[in-house]
């Protein structure tokens, strides 16, 4: 019987009937090269309708999310958003920051870290729930055995609360004995048991509690408070970084390299373990690796020629190094080297490759730009004379953590409009944010690049700090995207580029931002992207790191997460993020609540999968700034910055135009005048009323 299939009008006849076995083969070979040809075409044409369709989608959603950024969602009371499921609506990232921690001291104090007696049963409790959390678990082993040492007992009645929903938190629970029940908004979640970690997200930052927990039988907890695990952090990352940096200067090679070029290095050596009796290194062997014993002993032989027995010559202890050559391109071992200690060896390793990578002309980066500060001092002399009565408020550009921005006018020059932020200043002590709003005032007020927004003149009262800043009515990028869903390749580089001669301005002043996305992207009148808010932003001393928890939680680079310190390799990352949201609408890393989020971005960027209509060169490009490592990001590597300029997505991109603004931007906005608004969201009036006095005389030199 003869097995008849039906494919888009095509009969397809089963080939073992008499009929076919009989027809000569050059007519099958025709009716095979003829289906072959109609199954390709079919094929084509179903991608081209895939393609079609996940367009269709974009535009779509973008439609659904400039409605859904102007309805009214139910908010529940930790002021997050609930979404209901299948929803992504596109809402305003806010920023977070943890208190500045200080970093003066830490490194040797042991203040704040108490070790709290426990029996053995109950440390291995606490450590094995740690590496059970989906974030904890990223910490390292020395990093958890001081939080279990630190961990101090705390118990709960039946039916207490032990953490309320929209309580601001800063303790993070272990349980050892009982059972909890986990409820949001009155309605039970899970029930959870001895070995869990809960409360996590109160350790990187101050933030309200997202859930409620109710013990539902007698509990013994074990806690931390926010202080002593961050002050763990940066002491275990501090204390390795100068034991490191110790090691190198002690090598030849490395001695007169600069203090931050050390500490560079530092971070990229690599810690490998060697059982007794293992080969490290074998005589006659090619190799690219250095090594720096961290633990234990080795015993260095030679193999003499016509000998069968190895020649001892020497032990080398912690703090000793060997393959020195390997890294100045003598690849050719001349002794091997054997681990030799009962308890094993530690080597802290760096090859070739990344050594060249670090050992660059970093000077040059820092000194291309001309000293401007005549001429942004004799921009800041022009409103030396201005009061803040001088100002006439005419409409509200946009709210923000502490305050709101609005647009204003000198009284007596019509010609002219200014940005206006305004910040409470109890709600700034309040939140510990004083150190950061100094900074932002002192950076802004020296920076003088075309792509940051310049600031002019500050004021303060008894309620609030305010800063005077050049207005950009050309609105913020942000609601450009969330209107057109997403940007092409074309458009994308044009904003990328502005960002990075942005941060190639901040970066060869070693000042890190740590606040990029697309709301803080402000388009001017020609539609040139600048820089604004730089609430986060910091000077750092050469080749330090900082330690304070701040960003946007879809931008944050995984260091910052865990706290390991971080630099302006950060910026590098969050500059792959936004590209990413620039070319599709959404961030790469985005979970139902900031802790998913971030577990999210601890799996790495080789987990998220990329739409279709980002091209190979911008998906190589993204991967190479979202690298785990802050150390192998493009831009922070030999060359710099330059680096990502030098791209092959920047092939044919003119640099020259853009620095010089003659370049055509891809989207001109409609500005009527200088008072026009019509680019921003309409905001509604301050319903809080005025905040109270602070008179503490912290602002005294803003």
């Amino acid at each position: 019987m003869s097995l008849m299939l039906k494919f888009d009008g095509f009969n397809i006849i089963d080939m073992t009937s008499p009929g076919i076995r009989s027809a000569p083969l050059e007519a099958l070979e025709a009716r095979v090269t003829f289906l072959e040809a109609a199954l390709k075409a079919k094929q084509l044409e179903l991608e081209a309708l895939e393609r079609q369709k996940d367009l269709e989608i974009l535009e779509l959603k973008s439609l659904l999310d400039k409605f859904q950024s102007v309805i009214p969602y139910h908010i529940n009371q930790n002021n997050n958003t609930v979404y209901r499921k299948g929803e992504t609506r596109r809402r305003r990232a806010q920023g977070i920051s943890a208190e500045p921690l200080s970093e003066e001291g830490v490194r040797d104090s042991d203040e704040g870290l108490k070790a709290v007696d426990k029996s053995e049963r109950s440390r291995e409790l606490i450590k094995a729930a740690i590496l059970d959390n989906d974030f904890m678990k990223n910490l390292e082993m020395t990093q958890i055995r001081e939080i279990v040492d630190c961990m101090y007992p705390v118990e709960y009645a039946a039916g207490s609360l032990i953490i309320k929903e929209g309580d601001v938190g800063s303790i993070v629970y272990v349980m050892e004995e009982g059972r909890v029940e986990v409820s949001r908004e009155n309605k039970y979640l899970s029930t959870l048991a001895p070995g869990k970690v809960f409360g996590e997200l109160a350790i990187l930052y101050n933030c309200k509690r997202t859930a409620t927990i109710k013990a539902a039988t007698d509990c013994k907890l074990w806690a931390i408070e926010r202080q002593c695990f961050q002050t763990i952090m940066m002491r275990t990352g501090l204390i390795r970084q100068a034991e490191y940096t110790d090691f190198l200067k002690s090598v030849p090679i490395f001695k007169n390299l600069p203090e931050e070029t050390l500490i560079k290095i530092s971070d990229v050596l690599e810690e490998t373990y060697y059982n007794e009796g293992d080969y490290i290194i074998r005589q006659g062997a090619r190799g690219d690796t250095f090594f720096i014993i961290s633990k234990g002993q080795v015993k260095v032989t030679i193999k003499q020629p016509n000998c069968l027995e190895e020649k001892f010559i020497r032990t080398l202890r912690k703090g000793d190094f060997f393959g020195e050559k390997a890294l100045q391109g003598d690849d050719l071992r001349t002794a091997n080297i054997i681990a030799d200690d009962p308890d094993g060896v530690s080597c802290l390793v760096i090859d070739r490759e990344t050594f060249n990578q670090l050992i660059s002309g970093l000077d040059e980066i820092r000194t291309r730009y001309k000293d401007e500060a005549i001429d942004r001092k004799r921009l800041n002399e022009e409103f030396e004379g201005l009061r803040l009565s001088d100002l006439k408020a005419l409409a509200t550009l946009g709210v923000g953590g502490f305050g709101r921005v609005e647009l204003v006018q000198i009284a007596t020059d019509p010609t002219r409009s200014f940005a206006l932020k305004q910040m409470k200043k109890s709600q700034i002590v309040e939140t510990r944010q004083q150190q950061h709003i100094m900074s932002e005032k002192e950076i802004m007020g020296e920076a003088n690049c075309d792509f940051i927004v310049k600031l002019y003149r500050t004021f303060k009262d008894r309620k609030y700090l305010y800063m005077l800043m050049e207005s950009c009515l050309g609105g913020e990028l942000w609601t450009i995207l969330r209107d057109k869903g997403h940007f092409d390749d074309s458009t994308t580089r044009f904003y990328t580029a502005c960002v990075i001669e942005a941060f190639d301005y901040l970066h060869s002043r070693n000042i890190i931002y740590r606040d990029l996305k697309p709301e803080n992207l402000l388009l001017d009148i020609t539609g040139y992207v600048k820089l604004v808010d730089f609430g986060f932003a910091k000077k750092l001393q050469h080749g330090r790191k900082t330690w304070t928890f701040c960003g946007t939680p879809e931008y944050v680079a995984p260091e910052v997460i865990l706290n390991r310190g971080h630099d302006i390799s950060a910026d590098y990352w969050s500059l792959g993020v936004l590209m990413f949201e620039l070319l599709t609408g959404t961030p790469p890393f985005t979970g139902a609540d900031p802790m998913k989020t971030y577990n999210i971005i601890l799996k790495g960027i080789d987990a998220i999968e990329f739409p279709r209509n980002i091209t190979r060169n911008a998906n190589v490009l993204i991967k190479k700034l979202c690298r785990d490592n802050p150390a192998e990001r493009l831009g922070y590597q030999k060359g710099g910055i330059s680096e990502i300029q030098k791209h092959k997505w920047f092939d044919g991109f003119n640099w020259e135009g853009l620095r010089a603004r003659t370049l055509t931007p891809p989207i001109t906005p409609k500005v009527r005048s200088v008072i026009d608004t019509s680019n921003f969201d309409d905001y509604p009036a301050d319903s809080e009323g005025p905040p109270p006095d602070d008179l503490s005389g912290w602002d005294a030199d803003f």
